[in-house]
């Protein structure tokens, strides 16, 4: 693909991002109206919107890094801020189908140092999948382990199927289709998270409802 294409590429992908966002807004000015067959298919689509928006700013991301490293801006922000605001976030996209709480354990410092803008990507992959298979709870929490700062989002479904984890655990490519994206891209967006020598981590688990873990150093 030529530069010139690849360049068309990029601005379409950015512009079809964009016009979502716009369609976006404006559906979230449609009132609910207390009745089944208007308000369930316009969550629907509201959902299925920010879903399309998601891939395609990972999409970009993606293509992105196919020739240089993920662009990183690393600053210092609060934990506990972060965390309750994707819980509201979250829970707007729930719109009161699911319960959606935030934690955060008591030895998190106040301060810690990430991008806050590829952080939220990874995070907000992982909570796209559970509202889309939760049963009734969404949990987002901010706790250290192995002496970095790890953000998990956890719910109540049956959990990722087994051979994501496996290929996970065996350190081979996610499937394309289904989450395969995001969790590539998570997985990325951890080890661009470097300090002293250690780099970030993704990880996943069932206890028993699907875990999504981000460890930053």
């Amino acid at each position: 693909m030529s530069l010139e294409a690849r360049d068309l590429y990029a601005a379409l992908m950015h512009e079809l991002k964009n016009n979502l966002g716009l369609l976006a807004m404006t559906m979230e000015q449609i009132p609910h109206l207390d009745q089944d067959q208007h308000d369930q298919p316009l969550d629907a689509a509201r959902m299925l919107c920010r879903q399309v928006m998601e891939r395609l700013r990972q999409s970009l991301l993606l293509y992105k890094a196919a020739d240089h490293p993920l662009p990183m801006a690393v600053d210092a922000y609060s934990p506990r801020e972060f965390v309750h605001e994707v819980r509201d976030e979250a829970a707007s996209l729930a719109r009161g189908r699911l319960r959606v709480s935030a934690e955060v354990d008591g030895e998190v410092p106040e301060i810690w140092f990430f991008d806050r803008n590829l952080v939220d990507i990874a995070l907000t992959n992982a909570i796209h999948n559970s509202l889309a298979y939760a049963r009734t709870g969404i949990v987002i929490r901010a706790g250290l382990a192995d002496g970095m700062l790890r953000f998990t989002v956890s719910d109540d479904s049956n959990g990722y199927p087994e051979h994501i984890l496996e290929s996970l655990a065996q350190g081979k490519p996610f499937s394309s289709g289904g989450t395969g994206l995001g969790l590539r891209l998570s997985q990325m967006i951890a080890e661009a998270h470097t300090n002293r020598g250690r780099a970030g981590e993704m990880r996943l688990g069932n206890d028993p409802g699907a875990t999504f873990s981000l460890l930053l150093p």
